[in-house]
């Protein structure tokens, strides 16, 4: 039996959307600083975890209905693709390389390849991070 978290569930819904957005920050802000991926997918997963333990397992299954073994092996074959699609323009494995291109509202920004492997590493770890806490959470 659940107790009524009032307090908590009020601030989880505030505090939710405050580290999602920092999280997301910080992923696209480690390619030149500290962050990326796996920090992004860290925080990304502790908002979620703090999701689980204000409400229940239930209720953020039928919110969030995703199997996080499937976000898993998307992340996977997204950075191990990254890293494959090196050798179609012959070069090392998980090389990378950027260009500037200029957007109309955001003007001329730089997009590396390696955020593609900031992607696949930022499912790999939101992936792992939620099954094994919701595989820990289910035992009784």
């Amino acid at each position: 039996m659940k107790t009524n978290d009032v307090i908590l569930q009020t601030m989880t819904n505030v505090v939710l959307f405050i580290v999602l957005i920092f999280s997301i920050f910080i992923f696209f802000n480690g390619h030149h600083e500290p962050g990326g991926g796996f920090i992004g997918g860290l925080m990304t997963s502790s908002a979620l975890v703090l999701l689980l333990l204000s409400y229940d397992l239930e209720t953020v299954k039928k919110v969030l209905p995703i199997d996080f073994k499937i976000v898993t092996a998307i992340g996977l074959l997204v950075a191990v693709g990254t890293g494959m699609g090196s050798f179609l323009f012959d070069a090392p494995f998980l090389s990378q390389t950027y260009d500037y291109f200029t957007f109309p509202v955001l003007g001329e920004l730089e997009l590396a390849t390696a955020l593609l492997f900031d992607i696949g590493v930022y499912l790999v770890v939101i992936g792992i991070t939620l099954t094994i806490i919701q595989t820990i959470g289910e035992d009784k």
